[in-house]
């Protein structure tokens, strides 16, 4: 509380001084409030006054009258001109004296407001100071621009450990010898073996690399030192990479010590590519940790980890051996790995009898931990707003559909024709999906809008396979025609809800010809580096392929769409009354399940959903719902 006051008084003090050095430098002191010019002419013309005093100002022609009225009244009226005032008492034949314009001392016009000016910014800076952390032991923190903010965790702190981390097993293998290292250097240095400098953790955002660098200091027992790559990254040049060396300077002082540097990307890019060139400060940054890092000696017991989702845009020079020495792939968990990561997030949670964490596992193929995560989160929001005291299967079916489509919006208001038109869109993808022998099996179609979609088909992936062929590429195309084609074969006029189908529609395919090397004209080549240029990347970059071969790619792109949109076509008019049936059922129950469209499909009778849960009957193995959205 006493500093509080104390706060609050400096700043009132400020304040203060700097309305005085306004009042003193631009010499507008006054007294008092003065009458207007106005009431001293009309006094003047109608003969009140009987004597008057010019004061002339140093800002001539501007001053001041004192005015002697009849009756003894005496006041002081400010003028805009002097001259003005002169000839109007003279006119009035009124008596007046002139005081010449008084000089200010040297002490008031020079010393007085570089003092003034001197004391605001003494004290300005005071409150910067005290304002960024610098008062009470805190340290001069504007002065040194170039002291790292590294964030140290100690033995104090929480840990993480190793069985924290589900899902990354061979990852944590990867990283023992890291811990042992720290544990115990003399078993590695006795027979001439060097410990990585350096370890590279790579891999999509959400996947455990933060995680499980702080589980390497927790395992190890040693001080740990985290910092974002951007916090290195300032304005004024040198800032950087003395942000650098006082943080290397930290950790040597206390070694045994782990330095983990999160989103490296933002300081480590590529050299030669920025807009100051070799003396941007970005390149001044990563040529000090390029020195810190080959400056390490074996007995140093500084061990440095990073993490990114761009390994591509690194520097090489910072990826050789002898700095980044290793580098790990973070990547998505498998089956297994996602069960795990359920358990454990679900440790501080209350489940129903009901719900199946390894049924959930199957269904969310292509989850990171932190959407594993929010899963949970999300079903535990859900139960807590529907007064329960624990999460159901329910619950973690509208959470997997929240995440992947958006929330339901059932009170939006529809008219009978964007009903219809949603669901022959929806029918036409679901459709086209059930007659291609290697696309995955419809599990749910709605025309509930949920976010920014007006409808819904999800699909199941039979297992966590990222490895697509040609042919099953080619079917995903077709399948993304599915909404367009229903629209123009069954209403016989097109909307704008399939955009979003057709650039993904587009991307397969131009990825087929140019970046697979699928493409029979073109033969195995790859024209796409698979990247755009950006900050970090070589500006002078062109294509590598010239124009005549970019005309050939397009024409095999839209080749390629055109021959999945016939075949496609083709499924639907073959398919005609099937897909009639699916948009009759969905503008009566506006949701169907897996169950009852395969009875459609299959010509048999459609009976009620007992559940429309995407969970039911999931023990078959298949994985996580993906979807086509109108």
């Amino acid at each position: 509380m006493n500093r509080q006051r104390s706060g609050f008084g400096l700043y009132a003090a400020f304040m203060v001084i700097i309305v005085l050095a306004m009042f003193y430098i631009t010499g507008k002191i006054s007294a008092g409030s003065s009458p207007s010019q106005q009431k001293f002419e009309t006094a003047v013309k109608d003969g009140k006054v009987t004597s008057a005093q010019i004061v002339q100002n140093k800002e001539v022609p501007t001053g001041s009258v004192v005015v002697q009225e009849q009756g003894g009244d005496s006041y002081t009226v400010n003028v805009t001109d002097v001259n003005a005032a002169i000839s109007l008492l003279e006119d009035a034949d009124v008596t007046y004296t002139v005081q010449n314009v008084q000089r200010d001392s040297i002490f008031m016009t020079s010393v007085l407001p570089a003092l003034l000016l001197g004391m605001i910014l003494l004290f300005g800076m005071s409150m910067m100071n005290r304002s960024m952390g610098g008062g009470g032991g805190g340290g001069n923190k504007m002065m040194n621009f170039g002291k790292s903010n590294a964030h140290m965790s100690t033995d104090k702190d929480k840990k993480v450990l190793f069985r924290d981390v589900a899902g990354l097993k061979e990852e944590k293998e990867d990283l023992v010898e890291v811990v042992d290292f720290l544990k115990a250097p003399e078993k590695y240095t006795q027979v001439g073996a060097r410990i990585p400098k350096g370890v590279l953790l790579v891999g999509p955002p959400g996947t455990g690399k933060t995680l499980l660098a702080k589980a390497v200091a927790g395992e190890a027992g040693v001080p740990f030192f985290s910092i974002s790559g951007s916090d290195f990254v300032e304005m004024y040049v040198g800032v950087g990479a003395g942000r650098v060396r006082d943080l290397f300077e930290q950790a040597r002082k206390i070694a045994p010590a782990i330095v983990f540097i999160d989103e490296i990307d933002a300081v480590g890019r590529k050299r030669g590519s920025g807009l100051g060139g070799g003396h941007d400060e970005k390149e001044q940054t990563l040529n000090q940790l390029l020195v810190e890092m080959d400056g390490f000696t074996r007995s140093e017991g500084v061990i440095v980890l990073a993490a990114t989702n761009r390994p591509d845009i690194l520097d090489p020079a910072l990826l050789r051996p002898g700095r980044f020495d290793r580098q790990i792939h973070v990547g998505r968990p498998d089956v297994k790995g996602r069960e795990e990561i359920l358990k454990v997030h679900a440790k501080d949670k209350k489940l129903d009898a009901s719900v199946n964490l390894k049924t959930v596992a199957r269904s969310t193929a292509g989850f990171t931990g932190a959407d594993l995560s929010n899963l949970l989160n999300e079903a535990a929001i859900l139960a807590a707003r529907a007064d329960r005291p624990v999460l159901t299967m329910e619950d973690m079916n509208e959470a997997l559909m929240k995440i992947t489509a958006g929330p339901a919006k059932k009170s939006r208001v529809q008219t009978r024709k964007d009903l219809k038109e949603t669901a022959v869109h929806e029918a036409g993808h679901a459709v086209a999906m059930y007659n291609l022998p290697t696309h995955d099996p419809v599990r749910q179609i709605t025309i509930v809008p949920r976010g920014q979609s007006l409808g819904a088909t999800w699909y199941l992936p039979k297992d966590d396979s990222s490895n697509l062929t040609r042919n099953e590429m080619y079917e995903q195309i077709v399948s993304l025609l599915g909404g367009r084609v229903a629209e123009a074969l069954f209403l016989g006029d097109i909307s704008v809800g399939a955009s979003n189908d057709i650039d993904r529609a587009t991307k397969l395919a131009k990825d087929m010809v140019a970046r697979y090397g699928m493409c029979e004209k073109l033969g195995t080549v790859s024209y796409l580096d698979g990247g755009e240029v950006f900050i970090g990347r070589d500006y002078q970059t062109t294509k590598s392929y010239s124009e005549k071969v970019a005309g050939t790619i397009d024409d095999e792109v839209r080749a390629l769409i055109d021959k999945a949109y016939d075949h496609c076509k083709q499924i639907l008019t073959d398919n005609s009354d099937k897909l009639h049936k699916v948009v009759d059922f969905l503008l009566e129950k506006e949701t169907m399940t897996g169950e009852q469209f395969e009875a459609i499909m299959q010509g048999r009778e459609v009976g009620d959903a007992s559940s429309t849960s995407m969970f039911d009957g999931f023990e078959d193995g298949k994985e996580k719902p993906e979807t086509t959205e109108e």
